[in-house]
């Protein structure tokens, strides 16, 4: 099995649209978090979102989006995308350029590339009005390309050039964990050299506001109030969009090309609780088991582990269970390892937090430092033996655990470590 390692990173996120203004937020336990403006009707109890700024991609015309100079998208390419499209081309061009990946490395029979999204809803839901209104040829005819499930992987591999392994993820809030632990593997076992792994989500009144029909939403109209993972007060997650990209390669690559990881990823775990479809198991069993598979798979014991981070959402019902898979699977050392959840700072990005909080990791093990709890004012007092840092600190975490649980009870775990 071979060793591998994160090469390069791609943020377009509510905390900021590259590695450093990220990393800065993750320091100063900084907040993406806005009153957004189509949540600003009484009909709507959701008031907050994860905003993502210098993009305009609300209108259902890509010609009238607005995105930074810097990125130049030929229109042909843009045609095709769904919002959250553009974000994961411009993180993809960020993460390779990050990288340091020259064309023939991208374009090689060895390099894949695994995508996570839920499509784009707001485009879906258009598309078929059209079509039941004005007829199929008032449609445009790559709707369907730039708005079901796999438009990332359809669109960034045909712009890319992939030659390698492609597929598209969708086991909801785990879905790109299952991305980066599948590209572990094909890694790890020869059959790639090299994999970019993107998450991405649309961020917008469509693809967050079905959740508030499951009271899984904060209703906090304070932006700084409305995140607040294992707070005794905290009442549901916060909606945001986006994109991630992460880039991982074998060691062998790594030393060809001379590359500086930024941290190894040395293994993963998945566990299933085959218990609900939409509520995790109240004991945490299946993440405890995917957490314990991870460490298996990285040659880890739990004592070893010097952070978490966490999955929490900032939910009551999902929170309390990820704390109990904690205790499971640290027992009385629980009150050792910093936890932190930095959904805090971006909200939840659906499918794409996984990638986006695997970045993060990535950023503080080679940073040296441990994000915070951001949002944290009264710990709930059912979680009072964690280790729950108020602030970022100031050291550097050598093993480390992130965790990620998405519904039907799938649950995933990286297992970084430093290099």
């Amino acid at each position: 099995m071979r060793k591998v390692y994160i090469t390069g990173l791609g943020f377009i996120s509510s905390i900021g649209n590259d590695k450093s203004a990220v990393e800065a937020s993750l320091r100063e336990l900084r907040h993406g978090f806005e009153l957004y403006a189509p949540f600003q009707l009484p009909r709507v109890p959701v008031k907050v979102m994860g905003t993502i700024k210098e993009f305009d991609v609300g209108s259902l015309e890509f010609e009238d989006w607005t995105y930074p100079a810097r990125y130049s998208i030929r229109r042909e390419l843009l045609r095709s995308m769904a919002p959250h499209g553009l974000y994961a081309h411009c993180a993809m061009l960020q993460a390779i350029e990050d990288a340091r990946l020259a064309e023939p490395d991208l374009q090689s029979d060895a390099t894949g590339l695994y995508c996570a999204s839920a499509g784009s809803p707001m485009l879906l839901t258009h598309y078929l009005r059209r079509i039941n209104e004005l007829g199929v040829n008032r449609v445009s005819p790559v709707s369907v390309v730039s708005a079901i499930a796999g438009t990332l992987n359809f669109n960034l591999v045909a712009a890319f050039k992939i030659h390698g392994h492609s597929c598209g993820f969708t086991s909801a809030c785990a879905s790109s964990g299952h991305a980066l632990g599948f590209a572990y593997d094909d890694i790890a076992t020869g059959r790639q050299d090299r994999m970019i792994v993107v998450g991405a989500e649309d961020g917008n009144s469509d693809a967050i506001l079905p959740f508030a029909t499951m009271r899984a939403l904060s209703t906090a109209t304070d932006p700084a109030l409305a995140s607040r993972p294992f707070d005794a007060d905290r009442d549901g997650f916060v909606g945001t969009g986006g994109a991630a990209v992460v880039v991982l390669e074998s060691e062998e690559e790594v030393a060809r090309r001379g590359a500086t990881p930024y941290a190894e990823l040395a293994g993963w775990g998945q566990a299933s609780d085959g218990y609900n479809v939409a509520i995790s198991h109240p004991e945490g069993l299946g993440l405890a088991n995917a957490m314990r598979r991870a460490m298996r798979s990285a040659g880890v014991e739990a004592s070893q582990v010097d952070y978490v981070n966490a999955h929490a959402t900032s939910t009551p019902i999902g929170d309390a269970s990820e704390v109990k898979a904690l205790r499971n699977v640290f027992g009385a050392d629980i009150g050792r390892v910093p936890v932190s959840s930095t959904k805090a700072l971006t909200g939840h990005g659906l499918s794409m937090s996984t990638a986006l909080e695997t970045g993060f990791c990535a950023l503080a093990l080679r940073g040296g430092f441990t994000p915070g709890c951001g949002g944290l004012r009264t710990v709930d007092p059912k979680f009072a033996d964690l280790n729950l840092p108020r602030q970022t600190l100031p050291t550097a975490p050598r093993v480390v655990l992130n965790n990620a649980s998405g519904f039907g009870g799938a649950n995933v775990c990286l297992a970084l470590r430093a290099v």
